[in-house]
């Protein structure tokens, strides 16, 4: 996507903020046929991967299976005017799917108001560029989440696997009930489900390992080399078609040994407004109730959604060579998840597996969106009655090996090696998941959080004794900071045997300060007077100069650099002291304890 742009070809070029809301403006005017060719091939093959996903993945949401294809192509049209990653493809995916589960009760009102209503917040955080809130996520949290999804996903998917009934949803009780249930395996299914996932694991080996065919090759070479990669790819949809091939014909010879998905409605949903109320036996629930009911879950399916899409965005943009802005992919996803609300989808985000299959099939832009999502449509419209014969030992299958390799066990041992103290929030994540998704993110996010307050209020702090002190902070102070400064000058400077000359503080890594600091070094100055030593300020950049030239501390000295501060002994520079502190006009800078 290096191509000379339409202003540089000389074509007439929209205003750069209508370029900037719409990217399919950055590409459309110079699309070519050789890239309508690639297109047509990446959109075809993401589309035979993404529909027995989307059955999957509905199963992992707690819904209807019509309720994953439904939520398949609305995503597919819209990022393909406002996404800026050409590889990126929206949909249903596992994780989502899993949080949708544990916010809407299985019920596709619930599920389809927070599809509206998560869109509305991803469409108002990017009007108000707030796509920075995510780099308050740290990435060991995103990992422990992850990690836990996949565990979680998986063991959730067993139940098919081994034909088994009435298992609960909740983890811990899943797990005991699998256990005290596991004589109920169903035969057929179980190795049905077997076969699938070796098949899968197989075929995902085969094309990690396909050496790419050279156009020197012969021919009969390069035709094996495409016939092996597609079968790879597409190893999602061959597996599902061989499992219903197979259950259909049991079902031809009278018995059926499978766990068959059964009927699904046929046709396109209907185009409507999402229902703001549901009725519920006991009367009618309102939207207010609703609302409660989903609770944080209004924060965290909106922001996991957008984190999801921007982190694979960047992974892929990294090596294609162009950039993302966060900000516009929220708009993107507010307006992919408002709009397919109202053909009854379900919350929906980047997939990273799709994504990758996308990249690799040669996708030029996001026009291959629109071939996948018209593949989806294609098949509500005329296939949904095949899909009766789907074992759902096979989508278990699916979905087992989609999540697998979600689970990083390495990023355990990576921490321990490179920061301990990063184990804390994934472990506290990785375990809380177990419990409720909720609780792992929110309880994750709080603990990296207090570890960064933490970093800022206990800056490392260099000390070099002799006559003179000299005391390096190594970053910025901020107000948390100041007692931390505070105390490790009083506890050098006070309590040593034999005073020194002078204290100095070498400045250069602080970058900013605020108005509890200066009150702060103002107290510092006074007690230091107090005790008959003085402390000079070195190597002050500009911003902090100016703030402390303005405070007008009483006793303030600055000097250019360490060596001239140390030279000069704490002596007052030529004159340069600064005003008392506490003069008539500055007094106000000072809570009234601190005036002399």
């Amino acid at each position: 996507m290096s191509t000379p742009g339409p202003r540089e070809r000389g074509q007439s070029c929209p205003c750069p903020e209508v370029r900037t809301r719409l990217p399919v403006l950055r590409w459309l005017p110079r699309y070519s046929l050789a890239w309508l060719q690639l297109d047509l091939i990446a959109g075809l093959t993401v589309g035979l991967t993404v529909v027995p996903q989307a059955l999957a993945y509905a199963e992992v949401a707690g819904l209807p299976l019509q309720y994953g294809l439904y939520s398949s192509f609305m995503g597919c049209f819209v990022y393909c005017f406002l996404g800026t990653a050409k590889d990126v493809t929206l949909g249903p995916t596992a994780i989502m799917s899993l949080l949708v589960s544990s916010y809407t009760f299985h019920e596709p009102v619930y599920a389809i108001l927070l599809a509206f209503l998560s869109g509305c917040i991803q469409l108002a955080m990017g009007l108000l560029h707030l796509g920075f809130l995510l780099d308050f996520i740290s990435c060991p949290v995103i990992k422990g989440f992850t990690s836990a999804a996949s565990i979680t996903i998986s063991f959730n998917q067993i139940k098919n696997i081994l034909g088994l009934q009435g298992i609960p949803r909740q983890f811990f009780l899943q797990v005991y009930e699998t256990l005290r249930r596991i004589r109920e395996t169903r035969a057929g299914d179980a190795i049905l489900g077997l076969a699938c996932l070796a098949a899968l694991a197989g075929l995902r080996a085969m094309k990690s390992r396909l050496p790419r065919a050279a156009c020197v090759e012969p021919l009969a070479a390069r035709v094996s080399y495409l016939i092996v990669w597609t079968s790879a790819t597409a190893r999602n949809a061959l597996v599902v078609l061989f499992a219903g091939l197979v259950a259909y014909s049991f079902q031809v010879m009278g018995s059926q040994p499978f766990t068959l998905t059964g009927s699904i409605p046929r046709g396109l949903p209907a185009f409507q407004l999402p229902r703001f109320s549901m009725a519920a036996p006991n009367g009618t629930i309102p939207f207010r109730s609703m609302v409660e009911d989903m609770g944080v879950g209004l924060a965290v399916v909106p922001l996991m959604g957008l984190l999801e899409t921007v982190a694979i965005a960047k992974a892929f943009a990294s090596q294609n060579d162009y950039r993302i802005d966060p900000n516009q992919e929220l708009l993107a996803m507010g307006f992919a998840n408002i709009l397919g609300s109202f053909v009854s989808s379900y919350p929906i985000t980047g997939s990273f597996g799709r994504t990758a299959v996308n990249a690799q099939s040669g996708v030029c832009t996001p026009a291959g969106g629109l071939v996948t999502g018209t593949l989806v449509l294609l098949s509500l419209a005329y296939l949904t009655s095949l899909f009766y014969y789907i074992p759902k030992a096979a989508l278990a299958a699916v979905i087992i090996s989609a999540v697998v390799p979600l689970f990083d066990a390495g990023i355990f041992r990576t921490l321990w090696r490179v920061k301990k103290l990063d184990l804390v929030p994934l472990c506290v994540t990785f375990l809380l998941c177990f419990w409720e998704v909720q609780y792992g993110i929110v309880a994750g996010v709080l603990v990296s959080g207090i570890l960064l307050l933490y970093s800022i209020a206990r800056p490392p702090i260099k000390v070099s004794e002799g006559n003179v002190l000299l005391l390096q902070p190594g970053s910025s102070l901020h107000f948390p900071a100041i007692e931390c400064l505070r105390d490790a000058v009083c506890s050098h400077a006070l309590a040593a045997a034999s005073p020194p000359r002078c204290i100095i503080l070498d400045c250069r890594h602080i970058s900013s300060i605020d108005y509890t600091v200066v009150v702060g070094l103002a107290e510092l100055l006074q007690e230091l007077r107090k005790h008959g030593l003085s402390l000079a300020f070195c190597s002050l950049q500009d911003p902090v100069l100016q703030v402390l030239l303005s405070a007008d501390l009483e006793g303030f000295q600055h000097f250019p650099s360490r060596e001239e501060a140390e030279r000069c002994g704490g002596a007052d520079p030529g004159g340069g002291g600064a005003a008392p502190f506490t003069s008539t006009s500055e007094s106000l800078l000072l809570p009234a304890g601190l005036i002399q």
